[in-house]
Parts: C-alpha cells; sequence; structure tokens
C-alpha cells in the first residue's frame, strides 16, 4: 500500500511542480490575515471615488453635536450678558449652518452608501465566482466544511455588501470617538471636576457595552448550525424537487417540527443575552441618571455661586447626554464591526484558497492522441480518513478504441472517470497522455480534448440553444452545429415543436404573474428528454481526442436507447471513448470490456472472451439476461459487494 507522500511526489522526467493544493483552512485560521484593512481595500478597489466622497461627510457630522453645544453656549452666555444683535450673529448663523448640515448630510451619505453598495457588490461577487471558477479540481466542491464556508462567503455579497458594512463601523465609532473627545475636551477647558463626572458616568457604559457586544458576537458564532438547520428545513419544505415525496411519504410534519426546534434553540440562546443585556441596562440607566443629576445639582450650583456660566451648565448637559450616545453608538458600530468582519473572513478565505490541484510550473503541451491514455498503479482516496476508492489500477485505454468500464455500486468508475478528467490527481501512480503526465499539464487544456456525458448531467434554465451550446460556446454562433448534435441525440423533433423552437426557455423558473400561464414563457423538458439534451451537448463538442459516456442512457426506455447506443456507436466510429454502464447489453461491442470491483480491475477482455472466463462479468451478465427470460428458474447470484464509503457519494 502506498505511502501519504506519495501524492505529492514528483515523477522522474517530468517538469518541476508545486507541491500540492493547501490544505483547508477551519474557521478562525485567517483571522490574523483578515481585517479591517482588507474591507478597506475591497472597498477602495470597488469605488474609490465613491469611497472618498462617503468618507469625508461621515467623519465631518461627528463634530457637529459638540459644535452646536458651543454655539448655544455662547449664544446663552451673551444674551445673559445683554449682547447686541450683532454679536449674537455669528453663534447663530454658525447653529443654524449646522442644523442644515445636519438634516442634509445624511441624505447624500445614504445616497452614496446605496451607491457604495451597489459597486461593491457587483465587484465582490465578480471576484468571489472568479475565484470559484479558479478551482480546477472538485475537492472543495464535495467538501463539506468548504461549501459551509462558501455559502458564508456568498452571504458577503448578497444584499449589503459586509465589506461596506464593516467601513461603516469603521466610520460611525471614529464619528463617535470624534463626538466623545470632542465634549471631553470642551467640559475640560470649562471645569476639569465637570469632565470628571461625565467620564464617571461614561466608563461603565463602555465597559458594558463592549462586553455585551463579545456575548452577541459569540451568541451569533454558537447557534450559527442551528440556524443552517432551520434554512435547510425551510428550504426542503418550500422545494418543488422535494414536495413529492414530502407529500407521498407525510414527512411534512416531521420536517416542519425539526424546522421549528432549530428555530426554538436559536431563539433560547438569543433571549439569554437579551435577558442579560436589558438588566445590565437598566443598571448602566439608572447610574448614568444618578452620576448626571448629581453632576448637574453641582454644576448648578457652582453656576450659581458665579464660577459657571449659564453657557457652560448647557455645555454639561450636551455634554452628558452626547457621551452616553456617542458611546452607546461606538460600542454598535464595533459589534456591527465585528460581524462583518467574521462573515468578510469566510470571503477572504475562498478568494485566497488559490488552486485545489498542483500547478506545473512549466506545463507540457499535449500532444494530440496517438497512442493512447494509459494509469500505472493508480491508488486514490478522497481524504485519508476515507477508504481507498481506486487500489492499484493498471489500465490501458488504446487511441481508436472503445473500453467499457463495468462493475457494481461503489467499485469505482466513476472516480476513474474523475481522474481522468483530472478533477482529482491519484494519491499515488501516475496517468499518462501518450506519455505525458495528466499534472504535467494545464487542466483546462486537457479539459477541452475531452467530451463527456454525465450520469448526474446538468439541467440548465436557458434557451434550448444555449443549454446544448453549453458543450461547445462556439456553437452559440452556429444554429447548424446546434440542431445537428440535437439530431443525433434524438431530440430535434422535440425542439422544434417548442412554442418559440430551439430559443424557448427550458424552464418554468423565471416568469411574470401576467405571463405565467403562457407556454412560451417556458417549457420543462421531461427526464428523457433532458438526458438526450445531455447527449446533444456531447455531440455539439465533436472533434475531441477522448469521450467519456457514463450512463449516457440510464434515463431512456428500451427503444430511445437502442437509438441512442447506435448513434454513439456512429459518433464514436475512428475515436477514443470509454463507455459506463450497468447495463451490459450496451457494452458488449466494446473493442474492451474492464470489470472494477473494489477498485482494482478483475477482468478485462471482449465480451466473448469475459464470458468464457465464467467469472464476474458472466455472473453479472446472466443475471440481467435473466429478466427477459419466460423461465422462473432463479438467475445465477453475484457475490454480494458492499459500496466503499466515499466523501459524500464521490464514486460509483
Amino acid at each position: 500500500m502506498p505511502s501519504e507522500s506519495s501524492s505529492s511526489r514528483c515523477p522522474g522526467g517530468g517538469s518541476h511542480r508545486a507541491s500540492s493544493a493547501p490544505a483547508q483552512e477551519q474557521p478562525g485560521d485567517r483571522s490574523h490575515r483578515c481585517g479591517v484593512p482588507d474591507a478597506l481595500r475591497l472597498v477602495a478597489r470597488a469605488a474609490t471615488g465613491i469611497l472618498l466622497l462617503y468618507t469625508a461627510p461621515a467623519l465631518v457630522t461627528g463634530f457637529f453635536p459638540v459644535v452646536t453645544a458651543w454655539s448655544v453656549k455662547l449664544i446663552v452666555d451673551r444674551l445673559a450678558a445683554g449682547a447686541t444683535v450683532r454679536e449674537l450673529l455669528v453663534p447663530a448663523l454658525v447653529l443654524v449652518a449646522t442644523g442644515i448640515a445636519t438634516g442634509a448630510v445624511p441624505h447624500l451619505a445614504r445616497y452614496l452608501r446605496t451607491e457604495l453598495d451597489r459597486r461593491v457588490g457587483l465587484f465582490a461577487q465578480d471576484r468571489l465566482f472568479a475565484s470559484v471558477e479558479g478551482f480546477p479540481g472538485l475537492e472543495r466542491f464535495e467538501n463539506p466544511d468548504f461549501l459551509d464556508r462558501l455559502r458564508l462567503a456568498q452571504q458577503t455579497v448578497v444584499g449589503p455588501p459586509v465589506a461596506v458594512q464593516a467601513l461603516d463601523g469603521v466610520l460611525g465609532a471614529v464619528r463617535a470617538a470624534v463626538t466623545v473627545v470632542g465634549f471631553l475636551g470642551s467640559l475640560l477647558v470649562i471645569s476639569p471636576p465637570t469632565m470628571a463626572l461625565v467620564l464617571l458616568a461614561a466608563v461603565p457604559t463602555l465597559v458594558a457595552e463592549m462586553l455585551l457586544s463579545r456575548r452577541r458576537a459569540a451568541t451569533a458564532w454558537s447557534i450559527g448550525p442551528d440556524e443552517r438547520r432551520q434554512f435547510f428545513y425551510m428550504g426542503l419544505l418550500a422545494n418543488v424537487e422535494a414536495a413529492k415525496e414530502i407529500r407521498l411519504f407525510g414527512t411534512g410534519a416531521f420536517l416542519r417540527s425539526r424546522m421549528i426546534d432549530s428555530r426554538r434553540s436559536a431563539d433560547a440562546a438569543r433571549r439569554a443575552v437579551d435577558r442579560r443585556e436589558a438588566g445590565l441596562r437598566c443598571g448602566l440607566g439608572l447610574l448614568a441618571a444618578g452620576v448626571a443629576g448629581a453632576g448637574l445639582l453641582w454644576t448648578v450650583g457652582t453656576a450659581q455661586g458665579g464660577s459657571l456660566t449659564p453657557g457652560d451648565v448647557a455645555v454639561f448637559l450636551a455634554a452628558v447626554a452626547g457621551v452616553q450616545a456617542a458611546l452607546t453608538a461606538l460600542t454598535g458600530d464595533l459589534a456591527g464591526t465585528h460581524h462583518a468582519l467574521l462573515l468578510l473572513d469566510h470571503y477572504q478565505a475562498v478568494v485566497r484558497a488559490g488552486p485545489d490541484l498542483p500547478r506545473a510550473v512549466e506545463p507540457r503541451e499535449l500532444p494530440p492522441l496517438r497512442g493512447g491514455v494509459e494509469l500505472r498503479d493508480v491508488w486514490f482516496r478522497y481524504s485519508p480518513d476515507h477508504p481507498w476508492a481506486l487500489r492499484g489500477v493498471n489500465l490501458r485505454l488504446p487511441a481508436g478504441a472503445t473500453i467499457a468500464l463495468v462493475g457494481l455500486n461503489g467499485s469505482g468508475k466513476s472516480t476513474l472517470v474523475k481522474l481522468l478528467c483530472r478533477f482529482y490527481d491519484p494519491t499515488h501512480g501516475r496517468i499518462l497522455w501518450d506519455g505525458v503526465d495528466l499534472r504535467d499539464v494545464c487542466p483546462s487544456e486537457l479539459r477541452n480534448r475531452i467530451s463527456a456525458v454525465f450520469q448526474d448531467y446538468m439541467e440548465y434554465d436557458m434557451t434550448a440553444a444555449e443549454s446544448i451550446a453549453q458543450g461547445d460556446l462556439g456553437a452559440l454562433g452556429a444554429p447548424d452545429r446546434i440542431k445537428d448534435a440535437a439530431t443525433r441525440a434524438g431530440v430535434h423533433a422535440t425542439l422544434s415543436a417548442l412554442p418559440h423552437g430551439y430559443d424557448t426557455l427550458l424552464s418554468r423558473m423565471f416568469f411574470t404573474e401576467s405571463d405565467k400561464k403562457d407556454p412560451a414563457t417556458g417549457v420543462v423538458l421531461s427526464g428523457g428528454q433532458s438526458q438526450r439534451l445531455a447527449l446533444a451537448r456531447a455531440f455539439v463538442r465533436d472533434r475531441r481526442d477522448l469521450m467519456i459516456l457514463d450512463e449516457p442512457s440510464a434515463g431512456l426506455d428500451a427503444a430511445a436507447e437502442h437509438e441512442i447506443h447506435t448513434s454513439l456507436r456512429a459518433h464514436r466510429k475512428g475515436g477514443t471513448s470509454l463507455l459506463i454502464s450497468h447495463r451490459l447489453g450496451a457494452v458488449r461491442d466494446a473493442d474492451m470490456i474492464v470489470v472494477l470491483e473494489r477498485g482494482r480491475v478483475v477482468e478485462q477482455g471482449t465480451h466473448d472472451e469475459l464470458l468464457a472466463q465464467h467469472a464476474q462479468y458472466a455472473r453479472m451478465y446472466a443475471l440481467q439476461a435473466a429478466g427477459y427470460r419466460s423461465s422462473t428458474a432463479p438467475p445465477a447470484t453475484v457475490p454480494s459487494q458492499a459500496p466503499s464509503p466515499t466523501s459524500g457519494g464521490k464514486g460509483t
């Protein structure tokens, strides 16, 4: 059995490669690398001009409460001293200007914030999915931890982008700090004892708010699994694909109770925090009121003695209220920033993840397939915690030949296909394309030489022409190619009869209330028709070196299956193809049939040669053939083979 280090060894004679893809990081691993600078850089790259326009007024408004308090002080003191209208004009104009700015700036900031959301959201969404597109392999898409992180990352670009939320939190905190410092500085000038009183009331509030914000953030993180389970059950109960089974099996009440239990669990955690917060805030409110009342009595008494002016009393009152409000806003902004940065951490983890497969430093050109594809002592498992899906496979796919791959579920057939497409690299061993290791070529170049129909084919919510052209986007401007592919797949007549022919939308997801009864809005194909459409995608991707057909007729009736395999044989003629099917009658004309069992090649040869061996293939063929006989004699039994567990159904 191979050692674990074998997966990163560089085969002799090949070009030097990067070692292996970075290991999956767990939440929190990147906290030292992600923070406010990342958020600011993201916003600046998306909308530099809007950022500057938005930042200036957001910060300036922090001075408004202090300027207002000082304007009131000057007006009150000058009125008390019998000042003329001219002497009152300047502070009055400042007060009016501050009031106008206080009323106008929020509207400007709201517009700029909305525009910032649009631009940053567009930029961040494109960057996120460009990074996801850059993952050449499948490991991350079949990793539950990474999928969870990817879902959280998508939340950062849907709705208000969290980078802008983090920016708002920072600006709000700075604005509140400016207000607090301005008031404290004003009180220091007027009377140091009054500043000490305000601080006495403010410090406990600040400490308590910081503790509460941390507890809220910890609670939000701890109830994450309950919330995700709740959304999962909500999705099931509202999903059209799940509706049939839920109604037939009567599981709606069970799923609903699971949903409600998850919500109750999350609500209980929030309720505990809310109760503690309510009690603490009541106590702090009483403390602040007591300190403010005592300070007010002291200030009034001091003013009565002539040490303070009436304007000083006004500034003190404004400072007590302003500092309390600013500190509350400060802690709220800090908590909001912390939450936004936690989500941004997931976004940055995805964006910075890098390729999930080693990349050749100097990729080799992939020659046209002339000799064949060879697997040499290929071992593979999806992770060190999983069993081996392939065990020392040695296999050659000669150029120009049709090789059929058969075996029971869990034997490793689909896993082998994933390795041929280089969605994964072998844990040990090599796969050679005319002698060139697949790890030494660009995955995109390799895949450009391959056409495939997968068992779990896609159904695109696009027009019929667009759906077929997904096999080769160059066919979008060549309707004849699309129709030829559909004809070979036996679906041309069906598509031509649609309301708008090949331009008919194959979906009922996109329609308005006014046209939802119009069939031209969208048509849903049957399962067999959708499978033919997937075959058309493979046919439009012609002139490829290797065609992979993974259960290409599994959803078709007997007549359609015969028609499709006849078309496939004509299309494969002279080309190299790998055919996987559980229906052994469909593979009997292959040049060579390979039988996999528990990840090993146990038999290979022509149909007649394998029948003559009276081994695994012969028993499987006899079992299937017995279903078509009228005899009631029991068929030969096939030894049971438990499928090897894989990572979420990775191989069959």
